[in-house]
Formats: structure tokens, C-alpha cells, sequence
């Protein structure tokens, strides 16, 4: 065991950690030249083509320091705040962490919610100030902006390019040393944490241990101590990025897969303790915290046959990704669908996507919203995930919104564009901090709603993509908020409906109707597009009809004639306007998203 290192790499997004895991990979002499790709952590097709870690991997690896073998294993986490649940997941197997810094752009937001996360687990950090060979990169600044920030002694911080392969074997040496060895009783009960799964076609359920206490062997009878279900061990691998190495055991301190043979996707929960059956141990391994979702949106198949399909492919990637929450719901522009909970609009945007190329799904995304608290004037509370559940106006005494805390770290001269923003969104200053001449930190208290449509686009635009951005929950605060519904050829399209501020529901209406006018498609008959608060019509747009009056047939003769034809297509108009049902284009559902 004392040769043994269980640690993770934790960076803002585009900070260069896993172009780093790439070259840890190589320096260990892993892979072969040829088999060496770039992003080799980085498994899924979005991965690859966004440039972003959604998943967190896990490679065991072996190195030799001072005639001395070591086993290192690597886990590499995701930068993006929306997948900050990956990551807590990650150290709370690990014994140490990777603290990587741009050493041009310097600490992130996102940097600073990470290390809080790492110190929480109480894991031993080593900084590292990454891209030393650019031309902009200032490591010394950097360092200093480190300690200023963070907190951490900055002044041992490892240099390194990942791109070019500078200071890698300093890093690889720096782990060795600094990094502690995992801790655990080797001859005790079998005690492991599962920290991650996924489903494979062939071997069924898969889980990823941190063994603690003991070990795990092929053919042993183990239980999951939240359901007390046993199950027998088929097989042992360790991660490898390319090829699993099989094993007979997983022992103390080190990481694993385990094969259980488990084809109901729902028996492998995240976070539960894996123990012999016979001789179990008398505590489970700390508690996870399952993930709480902020945001909230229907998603609906387009061919309404393939519900049963949807399930079966939310219920795999669950298995993938355990911060995913979901339940059946009905709409009735939409028919059945599942309103899924998301950790922010990246993560509902990956989840789509996934599931539309990983399980050939072709799906509609409702307008997002979140948890709000309602209170009637009975003294009842009711949470409402879906604005269309939202009881009716007298009823309901005062509606309480989630607020965040957040936090912006911004170059000092896109400071008054990005303080105008947050105040546009009903945000309130809370502490505004120079980290330096150039870099202002700003802590705002913000509403939850305000964020979760297109604040981080809007932000990334208005600084150039410099200013970064991280928030997390802290409480709920009373509102001024109105539903806003959105009527067409006089139906509610329960879909649409949105809660709103009450000041800036009248703009937020005018933009939607004239949105929605330029998306649904001409009609032989004229169609009404309003959005209202309830029986209130506040604007109106009309789609024209396409279909001409038609007087082909009637040339000559009285011109009563041609009145008759026109009164008779008229009345024919008037019915087909009653009782025409209009098609709303996919489009239609995302303009709700870009009202801005």
C-alpha cells in the first residue's frame, strides 16, 4: 500500500488538464506510440468535438521513481461548474489533487469551487501552473494570484507544458512525494466505496471501487449495504484507457472495476458501501449526498411509440451519470414524456444530445425552469417543478424562489458591462474583491431563474470569454412572479408557459409572440399568437394566412357571383380557423430560450 497514489486533476475549463492526463499517460509508458491519441480520457464523441470533460475517468498506471515501482492512479474530472458532481465523487476516493492553473489566464472560478471541494474531502494539494510556454504566461503572477485567492502555499508549484512535455517528470516525482499513500486495514472485512458505473451490452451493471478495508475477490459473495442485495463477483479489472487488465483481486487502496453481472440497470447505486456478505462491516464508507438538480425540463419523444425507448435510455444513462433525475410527466401539446432534472443548462444540453446519438432518439426539449416554493392561502406549501402546474392566482398567497451564490472573476475592464448584467438579473452585490491591478473577483447573490437560460452565454459574450463563472445554492427568498402563457389559435401550449418576474413580464411576452410569429409555419387559415397571465392578453401577433381567394372559375356574369364564391371560401376559412390544429416546429420550443 505505501507504494500506492490515488489522486485526482481538478482545473477550470480549457486549463489543459486532460491534455496533461495525456502526457502523465505516456510518461508512464502506458500506451504505445501508436495507440497514443489526444484526449485519451475523453471517451465520448462530445468530448472529442466540444473540447470539454463531461465524465470522469479512471487509469491505473505504473511508474518507477529511484529504482522504486509505484502505482499511480489517475482520476480525471470534468472543469465545467455544471459537472462539479463529478468531481465530488472523484476525491472523495482520492488522497491527494492536481490543482491546475492557465498560467496565462490564472485562477478561475471554477478553480476556486474545486479546491474548496478538495480541501472538504481533506486532501493533499499540489499546484500546478500549466501552458508555461505560451507567449502570455506569467507564472509568477500566477502563483501569487494563488495564494491571494485560494489560500494554498504556491511557492513549490510545479511548471509544465502539457502541450510540449515540459516539467512532466518533475509533476510524476512531485506526486510521489507529496501525494500521502492510501490508508486501510489490509487483513480487515471487505469494505469499498462504489464511486462511479456504467452499463456495457456484454458484461450488464459495471462498478468502480475504492477499496478501503480488505480486498475483493473473483468468485467472493459481496452486498450493497443500501438495498442488503447480494451478488457474486464474475470479474476484476483495473482502468486502463485503452484495454482492461484483468486480476483475481482488488486489495487495499486501490481502485477497480467490479463485474456483478447486473443487468437491472437501478441495482448499482453511486455512493454505496460494497462489503462480504458473510462477514459485512459495521459501517458504511462516509455518505454521498445525492446530487440535487437545479433545473428542470420536459423532454418528450417526436414519434410519441417511442416512450418506452426513452425510459429504457434514461434509465442506462442514470446508470452513467447519477446526478440525472426524472419522472414521467404528460403534456398536452407534447403527449408522454419524462421531466428530467438537470445540474445546469451545459449538463441538460449534453444529456439531449447523448441521448439522441447514443440511443437514436429524435426528442423535443421543453423550456427549463426550476424549483419553486409555493405557499396557498390554506397554509399548505407545494414545490412546482413545471410552470404549468403552478395553482391558480387566488390561491396562492407568495411564491419563494431559489437564490445562488455567485461568484464572477473578471479582467477589470469588462467590470461595468458584467455589474449592469448582474443587475439586469435581479442579482445583489455581496463582496467585490481586486485580486490584482488587472482581476476583480465579484460575489453576487443571484436568483436561480435568472441563470439558468442564457446568463453564462450572455456573460462570455459581453468579456470576450474572459470572465468565468461558478455559483452554488444557498436559500430560498420571496418573489414577485407571474406565469406568462403562451396561446396559439387560442389553445394554451402548456410547453411554453414560463414564470417570470411581474416587471419584466409585458417585454418577455412581446419578445416571445414575435419569436414564435417568425417560427410556426403559414396556415390556409390566419393564426393568433398571444402570451397572457392568465385571462390578461398582453401582446399579440397574427401569422397571415397562405391560401388565396380563389376566383379562377368565375369570370363573366354578375358580380354577385364572384360575392357568393368569396362569402363561401370565407365561411370555409372561419371553420377550418375553429377547429384547425396547428404544428409547432422544434424551433418553436427553443426560442422560449433565447427571449434575450
Amino acid at each position: 500500500m505505501k507504494n500506492i497514489r490515488n489522486f485526482s486533476i481538478i482545473a477550470h475549463i480549457d486549463h489543459g488538464k486532460s491534455t496533461l492526463a495525456d502526457r502523465i499517460i505516456q510518461e508512464c509508458g502506458s500506451v504505445t506510440e501508436r495507440e497514443l491519441g489526444s484526449q485519451m480520457m475523453d471517451t465520448m464523441d462530445i468530448e472529442q468535438e466540444r473540447g470539454i470533460t463531461i465524465k470522469a475517468q479512471s487509469v491505473r498506471l505504473n511508474y518507477v521513481k529511484d529504482g522504486e515501482p509505484y502505482i499511480l492512479n489517475l482520476i480525471d474530472t470534468p472543469g465545467h461548474v455544471d459537472f462539479s458532481y463529478e468531481v465530488s465523487k472523484s476525491l472523495a476516493s482520492s488522497d491527494g489533487a492536481l490543482l491546475i492553473v492557465d498560467a496565462a489566464q490564472g485562477v478561475e472560478a471554477q478553480t476556486i469551487a474545486n479546491v474548496y471541494l478538495a480541501l472538504d474531502n481533506n486532501l493533499e494539494l499540489i499546484p500546478v501552473i500549466n501552458k508555461i510556454d505560451l507567449p502570455a504566461a506569467e507564472p509568477e503572477r500566477v502563483a501569487e494570484e494563488i495564494e491571494e485567492a485560494i489560500g494554498i502555499d504556491a511557492t513549490d508549484a510545479v511548471l509544465t507544458s502539457a502541450k510540449s512535455g515540459i516539467g512532466i517528470r518533475e509533476l510524476l516525482d512531485a506526486i510521489v512525494e507529496r501525494i500521502p499513500a492510501p490508508v486501510g486495514d489490509p487483513d480487515a472485512t471487505t469494505k469499498a466505496i462504489i464511486y462511479d458505473s456504467w452499463f456495457d451490452s456484454y458484461l450488464g451493471a459495471l462498478a468502480l471501487v475504492r477499496v478501503f478495508d480488505g480486498e475483493i475477490s473473483k468468485g467472493q459473495l459481496v452486498k450493497l449495504m443500501s438495498n442488503n442485495e447480494q451478488h457474486q463477483v464474475l470479474d476484476l479489472m483495473y482502468p486502463h484507457p485503452i484495454h482492461k487488465i484483468k486480476t483475481d483481486s482488488i486489495k487495499s487502496g486501490e481502485i477497480g472495476i467490479v463485474v456483478l453481472g447486473l443487468k437491472d440497470v437501478g441495482a448499482v447505486n453511486v455512493g454505496d458501501t460494497l462489503t462480504d456478505a458473510k462477514n459485512p462491516c459495521a459501517e458504511p464508507v462516509g455518505d454521498y449526498e445525492p446530487a440535487k438538480p437545479f433545473v428542470f425540463a420536459g423532454l418528450y419523444p417526436i414519434d410519441t411509440d417511442r416512450f418506452e425507448e426513452l425510459r429504457d435510455a434514461l434509465d442506462k444513462l442514470k446508470l452513467n451519470d447519477s446526478s440525472l433525475s426524472y419522472e414521467p410527466e404528460t403534456s398536452i401539446a407534447l403527449g408522454f414524456g419524462f421531466r428530467v432534472g438537470f445540474l445546469g443548462m451545459l449538463h441538460m444540453e449534453v444529456i439531449k444530445e447523448r441521448l439522441e446519438r447514443e440511443f437514436n432518439l429524435d426528442l423535443i426539449a421543453t423550456a427549463p425552469s426550476v424549483v419553486y416554493d409555493v405557499y396557498l392561502t390554506n397554509g399548505d406549501m407545494v414545490q412546482v417543478q413545471n410552470p404549468s402546474e403552478l395553482p391558480e392566482v387566488q390561491k396562492i398567497e407568495r411564491i419563494e424562489e431559489p437564490y445562488v451564490k455567485a461568484t464572477v472573476i473578471t479582467p477589470s475592464e469588462y467590470l461595468g458591462n458584467i455589474m449592469t448584467l448582474l443587475i439586469n438579473k435581479r442579482g445583489i452585490q455581496d463582496k467585490m474583491t481586486y485580486l490584482n491591478e488587472e482581476r476583480v473577483m465579484l460575489e453576487y447573490s443571484l436568483p436561480m431563474n435568472e441563470i439558468v437560460i442564457d446568463f453564462y452565454d450572455t456573460l462570455k459574450s459581453i468579456s470576450k470569454g474572459y470572465a468565468s463563472f461558478d455559483y452554488e445554492p444557498t436559500d430560498f427568498k420571496e418573489g414577485d412572479l407571474v406565469k406568462l402563457d403562451v396561446k396559439v389559435a387560442g389553445e394554451v401550449v402548456d410547453a411554453l408557459s414560463v414564470i417570470v418576474p411581474r416587471s419584466s413580464a409585458l417585454s418577455r411576452g412581446r419578445t416571445l409572440v414575435k419569436n414564435m410569429k417568425e417560427l410556426i409555419p403559414r396556415q390556409l387559415f390566419e393564426v393568433a399568437v398571444q402570451a397572457s397571465l392568465g385571462n390578461q392578453v398582453i401582446a399579440r401577433e397574427t401569422v397571415k394566412s397562405m391560401g388565396k381567394n380563389v376566383t379562377a372559375k368565375c369570370y363573366g356574369g354578375d358580380i354577385t357571383r364572384k360575392r357568393k364564391l368569396l362569402e363561401k371560401q370565407k365561411a370555409g376559412k372561419k371553420r377550418m380557423k375553429s377547429i384547425g390544429k396547428v404544428q409547432l416546429p422544434q424551433e418553436a420550443f427553443m426560442s422560449v430560450l433565447k427571449m434575450d
